[in-house]
């Protein structure tokens, strides 16, 4: 796997760690001996839509399940850097396949339940995936089916693992076959599993993001560069032991799958998850778990406020909302300290290059609202006109990252690698921004072409080509409108073939080619014809300033 990820300088290697940036120690190493320090504690309480009660595990319950699971990968044949993809709602069954894969010296692979049959074929496929796990049916779409035609159309997908079915004889069962027998009490597997433990310089992830390419990007990150990326929040939010989390946001993404699963574990505290996302349910949770935490997109924030106007409750032990991805509006900052008693934290990063920017607990409302934070004393930043020179305090520029969160590199794909990095080390990406006055980080919008709806990237090339292929549009560009509650939408503007396409139209084409629903257009503007360069290129940015200053005729 090392020939596809990047060098990074012996100097600053060195110095990160003697900084103590990088550890030369895994987050599994971390978990395992919370294992051992507190085995009665509560380390996952799950809460599963339409049942009465939650499914609680203390570490030692959660421990021993890794084991155990990592033991039955071991006797299906996975071997040191295999893929492990996961593709499940939240609960507890997402934390102990993942840490199990790496107990077995493999590479967990997360994939939000949002994506359907055809980005599922390309993510598995470029991995050469070993495994999947998925759940038989959740929210009406048949994932364990799925799964199974991805099975025999890609060589190298050995197992799928259908949870929910254990009626499935088609591949190991997941009660009666890898969880049934309790393979962690013999001696001569720990000798196994700990002969596998990983260093930090090991994978500890293989994560795909969205981009301007129509191929996902699979970003690949160290345990020593994850756990680097991963340093702001509990840096920022003076996060303890004795702190409990909530994650709304999907264990499939980066946002969650960090924070919401191996921060927490890795550090001893309890999680409370949710597979469907219930604000009014949220708020009795935050009170019930006494919830200290959580990370998500703005909305879900907007979401609690709502919820708590409609119908009050106590909220005593909230104290911090990490928001990112989008710039927190001053009156939401306001709400949520009113009807939540909790301090929204404001911070930028992305996937490939950590949590750069961001504002510690205790920051004025204000400072919040006008910035997303500033730089982390061990991440670099800097803001780069076309020419690689610094841009003036005010102008917006290109974002770039230097430091010991920066991910290693993408799977197989050296090219979009060797495009990530400037000739000078830094990554691009892909983010504008600009410096406030007080030394804080706005950004501003993104040079790469996708649209962040919700917390999620869409991949816009993907859909535009899949669009094309209307025969009643001629020509059509996507582009991000602005959104109260999910940050943006996407507006297909389509140049048609004859008699126009309705919305309908568009969107029953996008669901026949099996691309997720989050991801389709929801407003369709019709003109004459696109704006272009002299080389051909669509210019968006003149797309989009015209959006804005259309009335909304043709929305969803």
């Amino acid at each position: 796997m090392a020939h596809s990820l990047r060098t990074v300088p012996p100097q600053l290697a060195e110095r990160y760690r003697a900084e103590g940036w990088w550890r030369g120690r895994s987050l599994l190493e971390d978990f395992l001996e919370a294992v051992a320090k507190q085995p009665d504690k509560a380390a996952i309480v799950a809460y599963r839509a339409g049942s009465p009660l939650p499914t609680t595990l203390t570490y030692a319950q959660l421990g021993g399940l890794v084991d155990r699971l990592a033991g039955a990968m071991l006797d299906m044949g996975v071997e040191r850097e295999d893929i492990i993809s996961i593709q499940l709602p939240n609960g507890w069954e997402f934390p102990v396949i993942a840490l199990a894969a790496q107990r077995a010296g493999a590479i967990p692979n997360p994939i939000p339940p949002i994506y359907r049959e055809r980005e599922l074929r390309l993510m598995l496929g470029h991995a050469r995936s070993k495994l999947l796990f998925v759940p038989d049916d959740f929210r009406g779409f048949p994932h364990g089916e799925v799964g199974r035609r991805l099975q025999a159309d890609l060589p190298t997908l050995q197992h799928v693992v259908v949870i929910g079915d254990e009626s499935d004889t088609q591949g190991p069962r997941w009660t009666a076959d890898l969880l049934g027998e309790r393979r962690e009490l013999d001696p001569a597997l720990k000798c196994k599993l700990d002969a596998r433990v990983p260093t930090g310089e090991d994978i500890a992830l293989l994560l795909f993001t969205s981009g301007t390419t129509g191929m996902p990007k699979a970003a690949l990150h160290t345990h020593d560069t994850l756990w680097a990326s991963g340093l702001p929040m509990p840096w920022a939010m003076e996060l303890t032991g004795d702190d409990v989390a909530f994650m709304a946001s999907t264990l499939g993404h980066l946002t969650g799958f960090y924070w919401g699963m191996l921060l927490p574990l890795s550090t001893g505290q309890k999680v409370v998850y949710q597979d469907v996302w219930d604000a009014p349910a949220a708020l009795d949770l935050i009170e019930q778990e006494k919830i200290t935490w959580t990370l998500s997109a703005t909305p879900f924030a907007q979401d609690l406020v709502d919820a708590q106007e409609k119908s009050r409750r106590p909220v005593t032990d909230l104290r911090a909302f990490a928001c990112g991805g989008a710039q927190i509006p001053p009156a939401l900052a306001h709400a949520v300290k009113e009807h939540l008693g909790a301090e929204l934290i404001s911070l930028w990063g992305c996937s490939e290059g950590g949590t750069t920017t961001i504002h510690r607990i205790g920051t004025p409302i204000e400072m919040v609202a006008a910035s997303d934070g500033h730089v982390v004393p061990w991440q670099e930043l800097r803001i780069v006109d076309e020419d690689l020179q610094p841009v003036a305090t005010g102008e917006s520029g290109r974002l770039q990252v230097r430091g010991p969160g920066v991910f290693v590199g993408y799977l197989d794909q050296p090219e979009f690698t060797a495009d990530s990095m400037t000739s000078d080390g830094w990554f691009e990406t892909g983010d504008l921004g600009r410096q406030v006055t007080d030394g804080g980080i706005r950004f501003t919008g993104r040079s790469k072409d996708i649209i962040v709806r919700g917390g999620q990237n869409v991949p816009v090339v993907e859909t535009e080509n899949i669009l094309i292929s209307h025969p009643q549009v001629a020509d059509v560009t996507i582009v991000g409108y602005p959104d109260e509650r999910l940050g943006e939408r996407g507006c297909a503007v389509v140049v048609p073939a004859g008699a126009p396409p309705t919305l309908k139209d568009l969107t029953d084409h996008l669901a026949q080619a099996g691309m997720a629903k989050q991801f389709w257009p929801e407003r369709l503007e019709i003109v004459d014809q696109l704006p272009r360069t002299a080389s051909g290129k669509i210019q968006k940015y003149l797309v989009r300033a015209r959006l804005l200053e259309t009335p909304r005729q043709l929305t969803s």
